[in-house]
């Protein structure tokens, strides 16, 4: 894994792709793990563009979870319209707030058991938190994770869930924290789903997806 991810890091300094994983540029000092959260809420189909801006202006309003509990859902919505699903992505963020700041007394609990019992906090985005806002080992599987894992090689898996439980079982702890960022980025810039950029990738001769592209 070591070699899989320093290839992926030389490629892009190489290329100097211009998309950064957005959730890396949401941890704020003020706001802490709650930005991480909702921010991975917010971000559910939606570009990383959109979620940056959405989720900063958000907390400029609303600096913590009590002050987003007693939000109306109206003012929300008019904040995040630019993102998908605002409607229904205004009243669950919301619910979650009111849940961190009563039940968890404004603080976001740090393990996933915890984390995915949150309304519309599922094992990706609780993943999520640990790694961004806490920096506890865990692998987010999104479709560039497991898109790229597939394609290497890693994996033969069918969904994300699958994907993540095989490379938790296959991947040593210690990388964990940095699979999802080096893997999204890569995905995003790289390894694009439509006509991905073989011709400059420096793992590609231990690539399976490859490989099997260019078999004679």
């Amino acid at each position: 894994m070591k070699m899989i991810l320093s290839g992926m890091v030389k490629t892009m300094n190489a290329v100097k792709p211009p998309r950064i994983t957005a959730l890396k540029d949401l941890h704020d000092a003020e706001t802490g793990p709650f930005s991480i959260l909702i921010g991975t809420i917010l971000s559910a189909r939606t570009k990383d563009e959109a979620t940056t801006k959405a989720v900063k202006e958000l907390f400029s309003k609303y600096k913590n979870p009590k002050e987003l509990a007693n939000a109306k859902i109206k003012d929300v919505e008019k904040i995040i319209k630019s993102i998908g699903f605002f409607h229904v992505k205004s009243k669950r963020i919301i619910e979650v707030a009111k849940i961190i700041d009563k039940k968890y007394k404004g603080k976001v609990p740090d393990n996933l058991e915890t984390l995915v019992e949150l309304p519309g906090v599922g094992r990706k985005t609780a993943n999520c938190v640990l790694v961004y806002a806490f920096e506890k080992p865990a692998i987010p599987v999104d479709i560039h994770v497991h898109r790229i894992s597939n394609r290497l090689g890693l994996v033969d898996t069918k969904n994300p869930e699958e994907t993540e439980q095989e490379l938790m079982k296959k991947i040593q702890k210690k990388y964990w924290i940095d699979i999802n960022d080096t893997f999204v980025m890569y995905g995003q810039n790289i390894c694009k789903p439509i006509s991905p950029m073989c011709n400059v990738c420096k793992i590609k001769k231990s690539c399976k997806f490859y490989k099997s592209k260019n078999a004679s």
